[in-house]
């Protein structure tokens, strides 16, 4: 299991002996002599797990362990103790601390398998947090995401590209959805059980974002009182999203080009290089190809950035996926409002959807149902969308279109259940009669198994 381990610990002969147990045993070891030491250390670069003495000059381990509290971030501890200090470990692994260690030490295979354990609980927390923070985002079933058959090739590129260490550009029109994308590379990738940290460049001050970025050092800048840390450090074995990459400043851009080059950093203000293990998945809505003939995005960057580009289709080109999304926010809406059961559509609402040409999107059809959803007595009708989506009545040359996508819509849905056309009517979010209605109007064959 590869992890990075701070041994704290003033005895030389001692710190020597773990570090070379550790190191044997694959672990990237880094030493500090006293407590003092060992807070700079933590300060500065980011630690899965800490070996610390209890006494120590300068500052003690059970001071070292309190003042990390503070920090979100904060690494595992495992107090080491001579024989007649236990009482006092104890006390900290009441305080959080994950363990203790007698010395002289029993054996290098009990040191190894507290290792292991502390390491295994850090891996859990870290999926944890990362399946909270999809849950509280609304991650949407992977169905759902990839719905359309325009997403059928986005699917498989992303099942590709996620096994790999690989960069990835995703290009696409505001709302398509490009961070759930980021996050399902991420969720299926090797790395899923560390953080996934989004940052978008575009809503970040200028002089703000390279703090941001890479974090900085007490004093760096006038308010920075204490140090702290970057998104880059906070993601440190995962994935950073760089949302709006088209919007990063031209200085910038070099500072980050340098980082996926040298795969180091410094803080804004310090001189220590932490390495960056990370995954870059950037993003834009912007032609950056087209900025980089304009000598607007640097040439360097973008080829180092678009390693694994991804298109994303707007909602235009999708328009076989709005029942399913339809489908989708009216349950996750009506639930929020408290209805028993979820809303559902009418045909003519539903078309007058598709009609649409969607300028934002998924953002957009979300903001649209859930206005619906607040607004409905029973079905959402034409009457419930926004006027500018009820003006756009289809013109006389519209209709055969208009009766053709719907014909092909409740055809596939039909399939999708097997002829069942009580499902397709509950799927269609229409009545059962009106189902048989339009059946029998579009002239379709249904073979119900």
């Amino acid at each position: 299991m590869t992890a990075t381990i701070l041994i704290v610990e003033d005895d030389v002969v001692f710190r020597e002996l773990l570090t070379t147990i550790l190191d044997g045993a694959g672990y990237t070891v880094t030493t500090a002599a006293d407590g003092g030491e060992g807070l700079r250390r933590i300060q500065r670069e980011r630690f899965d797990l800490v070996l610390c003495d209890l006494k120590m000059p300068v500052r003690s381990g059970l001071d070292l362990f309190r003042v990390t509290r503070s920090d979100l971030n904060a690494p595992l501890f495992i107090f080491i103790t001579a024989f007649g200090r236990v009482e006092e470990a104890v006390s900290a692994i009441k305080e959080g601390a994950f363990d203790f260690l007698s010395k002289p030490l029993k054996d290098p295979a009990s040191l190894l398998a507290t290792v292991q354990r502390a390491l295994e609980q850090v891996a859990l927390e870290r999926l944890t947090i990362s399946l909270k923070e999809v849950e509280q985002a609304g991650l949407p079933p992977e169905d759902l995401i990839f719905a359309g058959r325009a997403m059928e090739s986005v699917r498989k590129l992303v099942q590709d590209v996620a096994r790999t260490t690989a960069n990835v550009l995703l290009h696409g029109e505001s709302g398509t959805g490009k961070e759930l994308i980021a996050k399902m590379i991420h969720l299926a990738s090797p790395r899923r059980a560390a953080p996934f940290v989004p940052l978008n460049c575009a809503a970040i001050p200028e002089n703000l974002l390279e703090s941001e970025l890479f974090g900085h050092e007490r004093g760096a800048f006038t308010g920075a009182a204490q140090a702290r840390r970057g998104k880059f450090e906070l993601a440190q074995g995962g994935t950073i999203f760089l949302d709006e990459i088209g919007e990063m400043p031209m200085l910038l851009q070099a500072k980050l080009l340098r980082v996926l080059q040298e795969r180091t950093f410094e803080r804004l203000g310090g001189s220590i290089q932490i390495k960056a293990d990370v995954r870059v998945i950037a993003a834009s809505n912007r032609d950056l190809a087209a900025e980089v003939a304009e000598k607007s995005f640097r040439e360097d960057l973008f080829y180092r950035l678009n390693v694994f580009p991804i298109t994303l289709p707007p909602l235009r080109e999708r328009i076989d996926a709005i029942p399913a999304l339809v489908r989708h926010f009216c349950a996750r809406f009506s639930a929020s409002a408290g209805v028993r059961r979820p809303i559902g559509i009418t045909a003519d609402a539903l078309l007058t959807l598709q009609r649409h040409t969607w300028p934002g999107n998924v953002r957009e059809l979300q903001n649209v149902i859930e206005r619906a959803v607040i607004l409905a007595r029973g079905e959402i009708t034409v009457s419930e969308l926004p006027e500018t989506l009820q003006e756009q009545q289809p013109a006389e040359s519209c209709e055969g279109l208009l009766k053709h996508r719907e014909k092909e819509t409740i055809q596939r849905t039909l399939q999708e259940f097997k002829g069942n056309r009580r499902k397709t009517a509950e799927a269609l979010g229409i009545s059962l009669r009106t189902l048989q209605y339009r059946i029998k109007e579009l002239g379709l064959l249904v073979k119900e198994d």
